[in-house]
């Protein structure tokens, strides 16, 4: 999957790492209908909304997680829920990254050993600038259940960075952070992106980090609206 084969968008001068055109989707009543966005590199979008109103089932379906159950979704210039298992398999293994609101770490490991884990699957090497970036370095050797939550959170963090990502995917990354490790971990992603000419969709309750992006959109009433 050749980013060489994407378009250049005429407004910016960059590329489109991201579209996604007229989804909707439901459970036990619909979340969203008609949506559309498109996240070009460079590109920082963040979305707020109350609990249950979709911005989670939205940002699984951007990220190979969920198909909708209308619309599509291009990533890198192809259909992805055309594409094979296996070929979205290798998505998520080398072009995205995800960083969940818990952070689903292996909790018989060190913070080290799970990050290397995800360097080895992305065919990357462990990156101890990120380590220092976080402020866990100190702590990275110990078991994870020995770490606190904020901890843990931020090896969670440097495990999806370290994969090198093209496009991150965040849902409330910073819900178990105070204010100021909250912004050191948000400058530490904002970074990478501009580092590799990346993306991030972030989903939050927290309006101050939502701000910092270049677009705020709030999804309501089933519609997602842009607000800045």
């Amino acid at each position: 999957m050749s980013l060489s084969s994407l378009s250049e968008s005429p407004s910016s001068g960059g590329l489109e790492l991201l579209k996604a055109k007229n989804l909707s989707h439901s459970f036990d009543y619909l979340l969203f209908e008609n949506i559309d966005l498109t996240i070009k590199e460079n590109e920082k979008v963040a979305v707020i909304g109350v609990s249950g109103s979709g911005k989670s089932t939205l940002l699984h379906i951007l990220a190979t997680l969920l198909k909708p159950q209308k619309g599509s979704v291009e990533l890198f210039g192809k259909d992805l829920y055309s594409l094979s298992s296996k070929e979205q398999l290798a998505i998520r293994r080398f072009k995205i990254g995800i960083i969940f609101q818990f952070h689903y770490l292996f909790k018989g490991m060190s913070g080290a050993e799970n990050i290397e884990i995800a360097t080895l699957l992305s065919e990357n090497k462990p990156d101890t600038e990120i380590l220092h970036r976080l402020g866990i370095e100190n702590v990275i050797n110990q078991r994870v259940t020995e770490l606190s939550g904020g901890q843990q959170q931020r090896v969670s963090i440097a495990r999806v960075l370290s994969k090198k990502p093209r496009i991150i995917f965040a849902d409330e990354p910073t819900g178990n952070l105070d204010d100021e490790t909250a912004h050191i971990v948000m400058d530490a992603v904002f970074e990478h992106i501009k580092k590799v000419s990346g993306a991030l969709f972030l989903v939050t309750h927290d309006e101050r980090i939502a701000k910092s992006c270049d677009r705020v959109y709030r999804l309501e009433n089933r519609r997602l609206e842009q607000i800045q």
